[in-house]
């Protein structure tokens, strides 16, 4: 029988050195809260690792056996789903948190699904092909993430604001990441803005073509902050201390899209962060935001990209 405090021991371990982002942000779920949300993380963050060849998010590489690490997630996750034990403490967290809060299979399966385009070395041909990548490898996270907040698992209109914020935090990292991705030979810009700006697929990163790839960076920038500010009327109906956890990693991850529209050429010469005080002028802001939170407007999502089309 797995024993949950080991298991929260690792993952909390495991999201420090992970994402400090998304540990700033969880310290102010209630103790529950937090540990469900350690216990996903964990999981989320072992299958990125085994995608990308990397460990805790670090060192990403290109990898010659993706069939064979995607087979291996997807049989692990399978029998922690089930509520058998795998042998591996990452994917017993995620049996642990899908027990205790009912959540749906569907979200992981399809996060999974996500990993399984990058083994194909797939590319987006059109923006809503880039949408409904983020979906599967951050939107998916976002509606388990609002399940482990307590959201009922068939409030599909809370999961769309949950969503939202999935697809705006991975629009983000896009966003920053376009140099890192393009060197273990990935590229998430679809393939229509790279030809409406005339630039070779495969040599954005080129220094001819670096003020016209700013320009497509400022667009991923402006639709995560739609997503974002859609995500943000979700938060009406969480409790408080939910609430501002999702607003403060709203506001830290909405400044890494922001960043990297603002240096234009030079976002990609070094990596953008959020520093810890940054981090911490977002936590006081968020709680500000989130006790006022019945005053946001209800933002209808028109023209957001619907879980719907989900499909690849």
């Amino acid at each position: 029988m797995v024993d949950r405090a080991a298991l929260v021991a690792h993952a909390r371990s495991t999201i420090a050195v992970g994402s400090r982002s998304f540990a700033a942000a969880a310290r102010l779920f209630d103790a529950q809260t937090r540990e469900r949300a350690q216990l996903l993380y964990a999981w989320c963050r072992a299958c990125d690792d085994i995608a990308d060849g990397q460990v805790l998010g670090h060192g990403a590489s290109a990898v010659q056996d993706a069939t064979a690490r995607l087979s291996r997630m997807r049989t692990l996750t399978a029998k922690a789903l089930a509520g058998e034990e795998t042998g591996d403490p990452s994917f017993d967290c995620l049996g642990v948190v899908a027990a205790e809060t009912g959540l749906p299979h569907r979200y992981a399966h399809d996060l999974i699904d996500g990993f399984a385009l990058d083994a194909q070395d797939w590319r987006p041909r059109s923006e809503a092909d880039l949408l409904r990548y983020c979906y599967h490898v951050a939107g998916a996270v976002g509606c388990m993430m609002a399940v482990v907040m307590g959201v009922a698992p068939d409030d599909e209109a809370v999961l769309d604001r949950a969503c939202d914020l999935g697809i705006a935090f991975q629009l983000a990292n896009i966003a920053r990441d376009i140099g890192e991705d393009d060197a273990i030979g990935r590229c998430y810009l679809p393939v229509e803005w790279l030809v409406e700006v005339d630039v070779p697929p495969g040599e954005h990163m080129k220094p001819p073509f670096r003020a016209r790839l700013a320009v497509l960076a400022r667009r991923l920038s402006g639709m995560a902050e739609r997503y974002e500010a859609s995500a943000r009327t979700g938060t009406k109906v969480l409790p408080f201390r939910a609430a501002w956890a999702v607003l403060a990693a709203a506001g830290i991850y909405g400044d890494i899209a922001r960043e990297v529209a603002a240096r234009g050429p030079r976002a990609w010469d070094r990596r953008v962060t959020t520093s810890g005080a940054d981090k911490l002028g977002w936590v006081v802001t968020a709680g500000w935001q989130a006790m006022r939170r019945s005053s946001f407007p209800d933002a209808p999502r028109d023209g957001l990209w619907t879980r719907g089309a989900a499909t690849l």
